[in-house]
This record gives structure tokens, C-alpha cells and sequence, in this order.
């Protein structure tokens, strides 16, 4: 049995629906903190089954006492964290404490049930800014925010459990940039509040409740001058655990993978894949660079293709697509 902590989440949900595709039992723990307990009754209309669901948070150790006494789990997919790179630069210690205070209880308590198996939601913010393109899994670490920071900390401590029991079998897994959405229109992004992520601000402008996107900096040494990052249709990214699942479900070891699509947008070029993949005009302006960021990020996946047979899919347009066919049916959260 496979639990996945934060289930309910935009990466989480669409690997909760392959995995059950794949015959899988899995648990779903949640705090409902950025998604919605409604999103379960998604995933069974698409997928048939529905998940045992907890809504309990890792920190309440009696509460994730309680899912492993009463469940058998051989495997953990942790996506639970908070996620805003902005947020954890004002509230440091709350993301330090609900990222890493709850990963130590969640790995805790799998040791305490001998679970050891267990794949990471990483992120390619792990990587230092000053980068040969594209990303490897080998590339320098460095991080600029304390979110990434909190990313680096858990592999390094997920590094450490392996080194000390070498029964478990872990998987990094480093995400580059999720869009998209499942093809029923019925779980995608929908994040609370104003968005920090690209797409779903696309989707909020295009749907009239915010008056328009901002582009930061339209001066970088990219092809139109705006950033160019490597965006990745979330099913892909799902079935990126599913096959990274395959390859501990039998193996000891410690694994690394980037998943990503190996191309870089602009974010120009994302604009103008959504408009014309779904007739709507995007409202934007140009605005200053944000500090920190850098022109463009892109990843190798030469790595996950080899090792776990992992290769993404879809296109610019087919995500964009998606993403608005998820979006323009769903009521958002409060964006004021």
C-alpha cells in the first residue's frame, strides 16, 4: 500500500490516478491547507476507486501514528510541503518547521513501521543559479530562498537514512516547472489566493479575475528576452512517479532523477502557445526582473529516461490546453 502525503494537491492527485490506473492501493493524507477534500470525489469519478483519505497533518504524530497502525504501507510519496518561494522568504521558520520538522516525524514514524520506501518531491530550485545548461542531476547545488532551502535539507537528510540503513529505497525526484491538467477537466492547479506559479495566473487573467499577468523583465539573453524555464505537463510528471514506484518497489538504493522535458519557453512563447491553442487573449505587461531569477533553466532528462525508461510526452500547446480546459470550469479559490 502507497500513502501519499499532501494527495489532495495539484502533483499529487494526478499521481494518485495513475497509480490506481496501475492497480495500486493507495491512502491519501492531507491537511487541506492549498487544495480541497472535494478532490477526492475527482479522482474516483475518473478513476472508479475511491481513496481512503485522512485529513491530519505531519506534525500531529498521533495522527500519522494512527494511518500506520491501521494501514499496512510498504511505500511513502511525499509531496506534503508548503511551496510559495516568496512566502518562505517572509516566514522562514514556518516553512522550516512545517517542510522539515514534518518530514522528520513522517520518516520517524515510517522507521518505526519499517516503511522503507519512500519517494521525494524535490525541485530544480535545488540547483545554484550560476548553471551550464542544460540541468544534470550532477550540476552544483546552491539554493536562494528558504523553500529550496528546505528541499536541499530533507535530500541531504534522506541522503544521510540511506547511508545509515542501507534497506531503504529512496527516489529524488527534481521537478522543473508543472502545468497542465488532467484530460477530464476535473483536478488540476487551483492554487488559494493570487497564484505564484505562471499557468494558473494565465488562466486567472484569462478568465477575468485578475486584470492582467505580469512578465518580469523582458531583457534577459533569451530568445525573446523574457525567461525561459522547462515546463512539464503534470500527467507526464505523474507518471514519472509511477515508473520511479517501479524501480524501488524491488530495489534498495538512492536515486536522483530531473523531470522536466529537456526544452526550454519562454515565458513570451507560453503566452502565446495558450492564446492560440485556446482563442483567448492574455493581458500582460512588462515589469521589472524579480531578484533572483535567472534567464533560463532547463533540465537533462537523459538520466530518468535511461535508468526508469521516463520521457515526457506532451507539448507546449497540449499543456496549455489542458490547463485552460480545467480552469475556465472550476471555481477558484479567493483571489483577492
Amino acid at each position: 500500500m502507497i500513502l501519499l502525503t499532501g494527495g489532495t494537491g495539484y502533483i499529487g492527485s494526478h499521481t494518485a490516478v495513475k497509480l490506481i490506473e496501475q492497480n495500486e492501493d493507495i491512502i491519501i493524507l492531507d491537511n487541506l491547507s492549498n487544495s480541497k477534500a472535494e478532490v477526492i470525489d475527482s479522482i474516483e469519478t475518473i478513476t472508479g476507486k475511491r481513496p481512503k483519505f485522512y485529513q491530519t497533518d505531519l506534525l500531529d504524530i498521533d495522527g500519522l501514528e494512527q494511518i500506520f497502525k491501521e494501514n499496512k504501507i510498504d511505500c511513502v510519496i511525499h509531496f506534503a510541503g508548503l511551496k510559495a518561494v516568496g512566502e518562505s522568504v517572509e516566514k522562514p521558520l514556518l516553512y522550516f518547521n512545517n517542510n522539515i520538522t514534518g518530514t522528520i516525524k513522517l520518516l520517524m514514524t515510517m522507521q518505526k513501521y519499517n516503511c522503507k520506501k519512500i519517494i521525494f518531491s524535490s525541485s530544480a530550485t535545488v540547483y545554484g543559479t550560476t548553471q551550464v545548461m542544460p540541468l544534470t542531476e550532477n550540476s552544483p547545488l546552491g539554493v536562494t530562498n528558504p523553500y529550496g532551502r528546505t528541499k536541499l535539507v530533507i535530500e541531504e537528510m534522506l541522503n544521510d537514512l540511506h547511508v545509515a540503513d542501507k534497506e531503504f529505497g529512496i527516489v529524488l525526484l527534481r521537478y522543473f516547472n508543472p502545468i497542465g491538467a488532467h484530460k477530464s477537466g476535473l483536478i488540476g492547479e487551483n492554487p488559494n489566493g493570487i497564484p505564484n506559479n505562471l499557468m494558473p495566473y494565465i488562466c486567472k487573467v484569462a478568465k477575468c479575475e485578475l486584470p492582467q499577468l505580469n512578465v518580469f523583465g523582458n531583457d534577459y539573453d533569451t530568445v525573446d528576452g523574457t525567461g525561459v524555464r522547462d515546463y512539464i505537463h503534470v500527467e507526464d510528471l505523474a507518471v514519472g512517479h509511477v515508473l520511479s514506484y517501479n524501480r524501488i518497489k524491488t530495489n534498495n538504493g538512492i536515486y536522483t532523477y530531473n523531470l522536466g522535458t529537456g526544452n526550454g519557453y519562454s515565458v513570451l512563447q507560453v503566452i502565446k502557445a495558450f492564446e492560440k491553442s485556446n482563442d483567448v487573449k492574455i493581458n500582460y505587461k512588462i515589469a521589472p526582473r524579480r531578484a533572483g531569477d535567472v534567464a533560463t533553466v532547463y533540465a537533462s532528462t537523459k538520466k530518468a529516461e535511461e535508468e526508469i525508461g521516463f520521457k515526457a510526452q506532451y507539448g507546449i500547446e497540449e499543456m496549455c490546453r489542458d490547463s485552460w480546459n480545467f480552469a475556465k470550469t472550476t471555481k477558484s479559490y479567493n483571489t483577492k
